[in-house]
């Protein structure tokens, strides 16, 4: 695939898989599979589609990188840390991962448009003609799903000295700087003066996973560069995980990018957790094409849509189009986008370009 477009994916749980599904992303796909063989303890055993070579594979030469770690109080039955320094202990740990993958060859941290354009100049030779991508490390941007972890806002600058470049202030549930998915309730004091903190830091607010309430209050209070990096269309998925056309709306009038996630749950409505197969809804690629043109519709252009495909996110192929077996099979967007007639211009654009430019304009 070394001739098709470079691909930015806005959304990978690259150091939750190596260290809580022990995965090792450094070997083929094939043998990560083949050693999670009568594994039981996570739904996604020996489906996943997320390793290096296969990134490299499908020309994703650049993603967002996450860190996650949920404080949970003693009402909370969801999954997670007793106090936020346990948190805080947990991103540093996936951070430390990120740094041997580094010295590694297999990641580089991209943290301000020069890294950005060397590693673009890198991946992509005189021309754009693409070069060979089999042995190039792949560039990540880190970010921070649910604000939990940051135990006081001088963690947050220490976070920024460490790359961290974006941060979604919840992730599901009661958050302690915002509501999530599945949760109600606007921002609190913290979350406010989180967000003030990512303004003066000039760190870019993810709102995937906002509540309703929580996301029209932070888009009120915040000033700085917004982007949802992994949300569908709740016309197209009934759910409150996804947002509505008003609330993309208001994200295209910001400037925002919207990546678009691959899990099935945020693909078609109806998709039953643990039960529902993806033959069930003869679920393919076609069906995220879909949810692209949709937003591309809203927003009278292809400016405003990318990728962020959330892969390897909790789920693997029992949860995601039939037609994708890896996350190179991105690629076969390409096609799909240009039989709907999206010129080689627009597919480039929602393939990389979009997520660039935005990057490009928040840290110039």
């Amino acid at each position: 695939m070394k001739n098709f477009p470079l691909i930015f994916d806005a959304h990978l749980d690259l150091a939750m898989n190596a260290m809580e599904w022990n995965r090792n992303l450094r070997l083929p796909l094939a043998d990560i599979r083949r050693r999670e063989l009568g594994l039981k303890d996570k739904p996604d055993r020996a489906r996943g589609v997320v390793c290096f070579p296969e990134m490299r594979r499908g020309r994703v030469g650049l993603c967002v990188a996450t860190q996650i770690a949920r404080q949970v109080h003693r009402s909370n039955k969801l999954p997670g840390w007793h106090s936020a320094e346990q948190a805080w202990a947990h991103t540093q740990g996936q951070l430390a991962w990120y740094r041997e993958m580094e010295e590694a060859g297999e990641l580089v941290q991209i943290r301000n448009v020069k890294e950005l354009e060397k590693h673009l100049k890198f991946w992509t030779a005189p021309g754009g003609k693409t070069k060979s991508s089999s042995r190039k490390p792949v560039g990540y941007i880190l970010s921070l799903e649910g604000a939990d972890s940051l135990v006081t806002l001088a963690h947050l600058e220490r976070a920024y000295g460490q790359g961290l470049r974006a941060v979604g202030p919840a992730h599901y549930g009661p958050g302690t700087y915002a509501h999530g998915t599945d949760d109600a309730g606007g921002l609190p004091r913290k979350g406010r003066e989180l967000l003030k903190e990512m303004e003066r830091l000039g760190i870019i607010l993810d709102v995937t996973h906002l509540c309703a309430e929580s996301f029209w209050d932070a888009l009120k209070h915040f000033n700085g560069p917004v982007w949802s990096s992994h949300t569908n269309c709740r016309v197209l998925a009934d759910w409150n995980r996804q947002f509505t056309d008003e609330q993309f709306k208001a994200l295209i009038e910001r400037g925002a990018v919207l990546g678009v996630a691959l899990d099935a749950i945020m693909l078609v409505s109806g998709w039953a957790h643990l039960r529902s197969r993806p033959k069930d809804f003869n679920l393919k690629l076609e069906k995220l094409v879909e949810h692209i043109d949709h937003l591309c519709q809203l927003a009278g252009n292809a400016r405003h849509v990318g990728l962020g495909t959330d892969l390897d996110g909790g789920f693997g192929t029992e949860q995601a189009p039939m037609d994708l077996k890896s996350i190179a099979d991105l690629q076969k967007l390409g096609p799909l986008l240009s039989s709907r007639g999206y010129q080689p211009a627009d597919i480039e654009a929602i393939f990389s370009g979009n997520f660039l430019g935005f990057l490009r304009n928040a840290w110039k």
